[in-house]
């Protein structure tokens, strides 16, 4: 069972150890170590990675190439998103500014009605010591 895992190890990393996981490399050392007969499996490998080594990188047609952009799914954007941050914002900003002048107008329209009656009171007594000075 240990020679089966061995060579499959081997077909799916080939014979370079340092390739492997962790793990495997230590398993695969310990068993070459204790069945050198093993190491056929190795080099078994090595043939097929000196093949592969040897063979011609494939490289994609212009045609397949533009073809696997085409297809390719569209990135999204994201600004529909920061439009509507921008517009509640704004819509914030806007709400703040016309409880202000709500506000604003409120305020003025109660100091300006105490005002006024301040000065009506003033004006009053004002014209109080004038007839008192005129019939006086």
């Amino acid at each position: 069972m240990k020679a089966d895992r061995l060579h499959a190890l081997a077909e799916a990393y080939g014979a370079d150890l340092r390739r492997w996981p962790a793990s495997e490399r230590v398993f695969a050392e310990s068993l070459i170590a204790a069945d050198p007969s093993l190491k056929t499996a190795l080099a078994q490998a090595a043939a097929l990675d000196a093949l592969l080594d040897a063979s011609p990188a494939p490289t994609p047609s212009a045609d397949l190439t533009a073809r696997l952009l085409a297809a390719a799914p569209k990135a999204k954007t994201r600004r529909y998103h920061l439009d509507r941050i921008a517009l509640f914002l704004g819509a914030g900003w806007a709400a703040a500014a016309c409880a202000g002048v709500v506000a604003g107008v409120g305020l003025t329209t109660h100091v300006t009605a105490d005002e006024r009656a301040d000065a009506v009171l003033y004006q009053s007594t004002l014209v109080e010591v004038d007839d008192t000075e005129v019939l006086g």
